[in-house]
């Protein structure tokens, strides 16, 4: 369990949270205000358009982080606002995708600007090196084309077929297939990895 490694390593555990719930709750503030460009009011309504993660990702999400490693947010939105559903559909499901590849992107300069910075420093190179791995692994799960993920949205728009995927145990079980198969999560860490490492 997750919950291990606060007692293992805690300032990785610390940074390993701060960095995840930052990074979700920035994650559905861009599918926010992405949703009130495309017309839909819904996320300002419910009182989600805010830097609150609390709001975005709840107790259970922040829980489940610190005792599994694993969390989740939410944004409230009405595609049938939209100006234009199919449009509105694919623009607001990158948008959280793009905002998580963006924060990799700030965390590499960062990087960049820091060069080899004490270790012992909370916010050191490591700090923005994690962030910027969590980040892209992030960016890569999202854009997976299986319900709930933001990928299968963006791609059931492009391929409607896939759309009565939404309404079935599909998704949920694929998701728990991935989670137990643990060469899925290296996969992506890899990926990350390979990244950064052409990056920097």
């Amino acid at each position: 369990m997750f919950l291990e490694t606060l007692i293992v390593s805690p300032i990785v555990f610390l940074r390993v949270v701060i960095i995840v719930i930052i990074s979700i709750s920035l994650h559905e503030l861009a599918h926010g205000l992405a949703a009130l460009s495309q017309g839909d009011d819904t996320p300002r309504k419910q009182g989600h358009i805010t830097l609150n993660p609390l709001v975005h990702m709840g107790w259970e999400s922040i829980i489940f982080l610190c005792v599994a490693g694993v969390a989740w947010g939410r944004m409230p939105i009405n595609a049938s606002n939209f100006r234009s559903q199919r449009l509105g559909n694919i623009l607001v499901s990158v948008a959280g995708p793009l905002c998580n590849l963006g924060l990799a992107f700030l965390c590499i300069f960062l990087l960049k600007l820091l060069g080899d910075s004490s270790n012992a420093k909370f916010l050191s190179s490591n700090f923005f090196y994690m962030s910027a791995h969590i980040n892209l692994m992030l960016f890569l799960f999202n854009l997976l084309p299986i319900p709930p993920l933001d990928g299968f949205y963006i791609f059931s728009e492009i391929f409607p077929s896939l759309k009565p995927l939404q309404y079935t145990y599909f998704g949920l079980f694929a998701l728990m297939m991935l989670f137990l198969i643990p060469e899925f999560g290296d996969g992506l860490s890899a990926i990350a990895v390979f990244i950064l490492q052409t990056i920097l």
